[in-house]
């Protein structure tokens, strides 16, 4: 395994959109976000100055979220804010390999391209794992399980830095809790990240005491404490 740099994992969405999700950017000056439908996050430069505040409004529009991630810059006092979550950044030791590197090949877990959209909307909206919108599959990977022909639970791969992949959408309706679909799937993503010489990363709200033991179990490790932050622009 190659070492990565984990410094890039201090602005994973200004990284990304600079790099492996720049067809996926729109930019003025130094502010970038990402197109219509595929994600609300967006980015500036570590010590943005005004001007870069009101590229970034004019690029999302009146009224529209600004979700800045973990940036800690504040942006100006006429932008409304809309959330804090306090979270964990955990990433995949360097030299850790998953438990069931083959997973994919033997627990029914399946590719979920954009013909499943629908139903990964609709289990986003039972489950509320985090932002999710119509063309979010475009980010990377996303795999899912079926019970039945219906789509109970699913995982992605979301930002992208330099050497990085971001797991993300870990979800499971809960009537199909409890036998190990999210394991297997985080499982199968890690081995597939791995595979093409990158290290896996996640994000997880602190207060989600349940997903970090399971992250934990699986082999994440936290690197530091984030604060996430939206705004709606003026």
């Amino acid at each position: 395994m190659v070492n990565r740099d984990a410094t890039v994992l201090d602005d994973p969405v200004g990284e990304s959109l600079r790099g492996h999700h720049a067809h996926l950017a729109r930019r003025l000056g130094r502010a970038a976000t990402y197109q219509p439908g595929v994600a609300t996050f967006s980015a500036v430069t570590a010590d943005p100055d005004p001007r870069e505040w009101a590229d970034l409004a004019r690029l999302l529009g009146q009224g529209e979220l600004a979700d800045m991630f973990s940036c800690a810059a504040a942006p100006p006092s006429d932008w409304e804010p809309v959330f804090v979550l306090e979270g964990r950044q955990m990433i995949w030791p360097g030299n850790g390999r998953p438990d069931h590197p083959h997973a994919e090949t033997v627990t029914g877990v399946v590719d979920l391209g954009a013909d499943s959209v629908p139903e990964m909307l609709d289990l986003v909206a039972r489950t509320q794992p985090g932002p999710f919108w119509p063309r979010t599959h475009e980010l990377g990977t996303y795999l899912g399980v079926r019970e039945n022909g219906t789509l109970v639970a699913m995982a992605g791969e979301r930002l992208r830095p330099p050497g990085w992949t971001e797991i993300s959408a870990v979800c499971t309706i809960p009537e199909a809790r409890g036998r190990g679909h999210a394991a297997r799937l985080v499982s199968a993503l890690v081995a597939r990240i791995l595979a093409r010489d990158e290290r896996p990363f996640l994000h997880v709200a602190g207060a989600n005491t349940g997903a970090i033991a399971l992250y934990e179990r699986l082999g994440f490790e936290t690197r530091k404490p984030v604060t996430f932050r939206g705004f709606r622009t003026p």
